[in-house]
């Protein structure tokens, strides 16, 4: 489906899944506006590994999606909470598999205006599973091909050659110099009425945790 006009936001359901764990594994993504009318809907088959892996192909094709089709605004709903947390900075990244793909995440999260991602149970994430889960029955039937596993890209050569002196090593940046882009902030709208804020989308904030909060009128 074509992009709605007049629509800066969208709302992408993510999900991925593996029959092992690792395992066959896919990734399904339904895209909607924020009014909830249909945008588009994919999965692909991506070989044999991790829940976790997919859980971020799934997220990583959401936001390819809406930076390559002109979305400014992302919402993403998913049913893993572990990236959720992951993505908004709450957990770290530990797995040597996950963290590149967490990188890339942050690096196109970057480019986009507003961004927010958010835990749902599998109850309000069914078509994204369904996608994934009919990619990995598709595999199975060979519709599809069998992708081999996700590998890490090989190193690159040098580009020097082997009479020329090598250059020294770069020394350790110090931790301010990460090139990990921080999270992005959450955006979302809520309304004033007698004194209290109500907002318009459920927060995830653990019990006691501090928030900057920063107001601008709705023109």
């Amino acid at each position: 489906m074509s992009r709605m006009p007049n629509s800066p936001e969208i709302v992408a359901h993510i999900d991925g899944g593996s029959r092992g764990n690792p395992g066959p594994a896919a990734y399904g993504v339904a895209i909607e506006t924020a009014q909830g009318q249909a945008v588009t809907a994919f999965a692909r088959f991506i070989g044999e590994t991790t829940n976790n892996f997919a859980e971020y192909q799934g997220l990583l094709a959401a936001l390819e999606y809406a930076l390559s089709h002109g979305y400014p605004r992302l919402r993403v709903l998913t049913d893993s909470e572990l990236m959720a947390r992951q993505i908004s900075g709450r957990y770290k990244v530990r797995s040597p598999d996950l963290k590149p793909l967490h990188e890339k995440a942050q690096a196109m999260i970057a480019r986009l205006e507003c961004f927010s991602i958010r835990h749902v149970y599998r109850e309000q994430n069914r078509e994204a599973d369904r996608l994934a889960n009919q990619a990995m029955d598709d595999a199975e039937r060979g519709i599809v091909p069998r992708e081999p596993a996700p590998q890490a890209p090989p190193p690159q050569p040098s580009a020097s050659r082997a009479s020329e002196p090598q250059a020294p090593a770069p020394s350790a940046l110090p931790p301010s110099a990460s090139r990990t882009p921080p999270p992005k902030p959450l955006c979302i709208s809520a309304t004033f009425q007698n004194g209290v804020l109500h907002p318009h989308t459920q927060l995830p904030l653990l019990d006691g945790e501090e928030v900057e909060l920063e107001i601008r009128r709705k023109k």
